[in-house]
């Protein structure tokens, strides 16, 4: 590679780096405290990156806050290797592990609750895990494993709106310790009315389940498994 070419590519690797650093940092930050109580110092602080670098890659504070909202599904959504009813399951299985253990996750969680408070109403977080959603409906409809009366769009909004309100309620009684337990008997209840017989005999839902796979994505990767891929 020539001298140039490489200097590029380091530099845009250290960007790619540095926005990283950046997008953690202030998901850690307002974890912590809440959009009004994050700091721009704090997150500096936290990163370890100067005020030019975060201004590079976010215009403000407030664009920041929203990266973080809309980084909650690509925290989960790579790790979940099934498809149709079981990946819908999934899919909300490993995020009530990962809404207890991962600041990036959480921070998108309680910014799109506190949005109104920093001058936004964007529905934008809720609709993109609804598209997800519908996307693993439309695939368990291809695969004849949902009921002829379920319409996709409307279940995956449902679950969202389900989802949403259980992590609240699971943070106000338990600190989302029961959200694994709460996720579980949603797809009991759930599944019976919207999965055909025999997706419904093969369809996995449990709390090892839930564990499993939330182990799966914080588990970390080894310097030969990067260097394979």
């Amino acid at each position: 590679m020539a001298p140039e070419k490489q200097d590029r590519v380091l530099k845009q690797e250290r960007a790619i780096q540095t926005r990283e650093q950046l997008l953690r940092a202030a998901a850690e930050v307002f974890d912590e405290y809440g959009y009004s109580g994050a700091g721009i110092n704090k997150i500096l602080q936290r990163a370890g990156v100067t005020a030019g670098a975060l201004y590079f890659h976010f215009k403000s504070k407030q664009n920041l806050a929203v990266e973080v909202m809309n980084a909650q599904r690509t925290a989960i959504e790579p790790h979940v290797p099934t498809t149709g009813l079981q990946r819908l399951a999934d899919l909300t299985l490993t995020w009530s592990h990962s809404l207890q253990a991962d600041p990036l996750l959480r921070a998108g969680v309680r910014l799109t609750g506190e949005q109104a408070s920093f001058g936004l109403q964007d529905a934008t977080p809720y609709a993109v895990w609804a598209r997800s959603f519908e996307e693993c409906l439309e695939a368990a409809r291809a695969q004849g494993e949902l009921r002829e009366h379920v319409n996709p769009g409307e279940l995956a909004e449902f679950v969202v709106g389900a989802c949403t309100g259980m992590q609240e309620y699971a943070q106000v009684v338990s600190k989302r310790a029961d959200l694994p337990r709460r996720t579980v008997n949603m797809w009991r209840l759930l599944l019976p009315g919207i999965a055909t017989a025999p997706a419904l005999d093969r369809i996995e839902i449990s709390e090892e389940r839930a564990l499993s796979l939330w182990a799966s994505v914080s588990a970390p990767v080894t310097k030969g498994e990067t260097d394979h891929e």
